[in-house]
């Protein structure tokens, strides 16, 4: 095991070019082999996954673990059941997603979404959707791919 400085230094360079991360100084970095974790604080949902595509497109990097939090300001602050709602609807008008096959809960922001679909890409574009929602603050995809 052994600490990659020019990983880190990769990553943090990333990091600060990714225009959908405002503050890439509240996002710590520390390397392991080939294994990258990143520590902080973000504003969104988006932001977090953004940071996390970010470091896994350094070379060198094979793995990325995920240590950030989501905190959101209060005026992005829904309720839980506005946010379910959200989801529902989003998850509703599309086409890839089976709405009538997923259900979701929201707790604190945190949405699970829940289901039976035929297949990965319906499971992925109901996370895609929720993913995408302003005041979400992270994700559990319980939805099982049962192929017919």
């Amino acid at each position: 095991m052994s600490i990659d400085v020019s990983i880190e230094a990769a990553v943090l360079e990333a990091l600060r070019a990714e225009p959908r991360i405002p503050h890439p100084a509240e996002i710590a970095v520390a390397s392991e082999d080939d294994a990258a974790t990143l520590r902080g604080t973000v504003g969104s949902f988006s932001q977090r996954r953004a940071a996390v595509k970010a470091a896994r497109s350094v070379e060198g990097v094979h793995y990325v673990y995920d240590d950030l939090f989501v905190r959101l300001m209060d005026a992005a602050q829904r309720s839980d059941a506005e946010l379910r709602g959200m989801a529902l609807q989003t998850i509703a008008w599309d086409t890839d997603a089976p709405a009538d096959l997923i259900d979701v809960k929201v707790e604190s922001g945190w949405v699970t979404l829940r289901g039976m679909v035929s297949w990965q890409f319906q499971s992925d574009a109901a996370y895609e959707d929720v993913a995408n929602l302003f005041g979400v603050i992270g994700i559990t995809n319980d939805i099982r791919v049962v192929n017919p």
